[in-house]
């Protein structure tokens, strides 16, 4: 409860930043974004990304940005002839400030989105708008809005081909042989104990865990390595502060390190 308590406060303070007003802070026009073209691929799906541009030393976060981040949102719902949206998120990186990590992206980030159209005959449009958080001294709120018809002829795009050579490994590519969760009630919830069977993936690695139900929170979860298995261990409660069910099978478990990023889709019981 404790661990919990001080998470809490903790993603209460980055929210209290981000009520500042923007022209207080003097810190207009710190993000920018645009739609890249990647064209069409073999499978008939598009190829694209939304690129955001930060002012040197600024910062945006990840989808799951640790207790002191705030996780980006997208609304589609004005988009034409869009069937699916997939997001592949480049590995992002670890920041510790104030005694606080979150988890993010400095200065650029290119977020490739493969569009696959409801009709493969008509063109597609992306848009709507994206609410985020961007921080360097202080934080504030963004909500950037984009409207682009999608060029089904472009050329490969370098900047997209380099974000997707940036995903994390799979499980398989890192030689994941195990990855099991042991669960324990708790007072407020769930404590997840994560054993993760895999080489070291470089350096200090940072775990993150994610429950796979948006109603439900994990908290940052202490990372050791014990020889070959890296343990991490979080609490998971639910937001109505109620009783949850917890499937192994949608925990998503990152692991973060030096020389790379792994992805592990679901675990067996620990």
């Amino acid at each position: 409860m404790k661990r919990f308590l001080k998470s809490t406060a903790a993603a209460l303070t980055a929210c209290f930043a981000l009520t500042a007003p923007a022209q207080a802070q003097d810190v207009d026009g710190v993000v920018q974004l645009d739609v890249l073209d990647g064209g069409r691929t073999a499978n008939g799906t598009y190829l694209g990304a939304l690129r955001l541009t930060l002012k040197d030393g600024w910062k945006t976060y990840w989808r799951a940005p640790g207790d002191a981040g705030i996780p980006p949102q997208f609304d589609w719902r004005g988009s034409q002839n869009v069937g699916d949206v997939s997001i592949t998120w480049p590995a992002p990186e670890v920041f510790v400030q104030n005694g606080l990590q979150s988890i993010g992206y400095a200065n650029q980030l290119v977020l490739p989105v493969e569009i696959t159209p409801k009709n493969p005959a008509k063109p597609v449009r992306l848009r709507g708008d994206m609410d985020l958080g961007v921080c360097k001294d202080v934080c504030i709120p963004e909500r950037l809005d984009f409207d682009h018809t999608l060029n089904a002829n472009a050329d490969r795009n370098p900047a997209i081909a380099a974000a997707l050579a940036q995903r994390p490994y799979s499980a398989k590519e890192a030689r994941v042989s195990a990855a099991s969760c042991h669960l324990t009630p708790t007072s407020d919830g769930m404590q997840i104990e994560a054993r993760v069977k895999m080489p070291s993936a470089g350096g200090r690695e940072v775990a993150v865990i994610e429950p796979g139900n948006p109603a439900l929170w994990a908290s940052q979860p202490e990372t050791t390595r014990q020889g070959d298995t890296l343990v991490a261990t979080s609490e998971v409660i639910s937001a109505s502060g109620g009783p949850f069910a917890l499937d192994r099978s949608e925990i998503r478990i990152t692991v973060l390190g030096a020389n790379h990023a792994v992805d592990i889709r679901g675990c067996s019981a620990g």
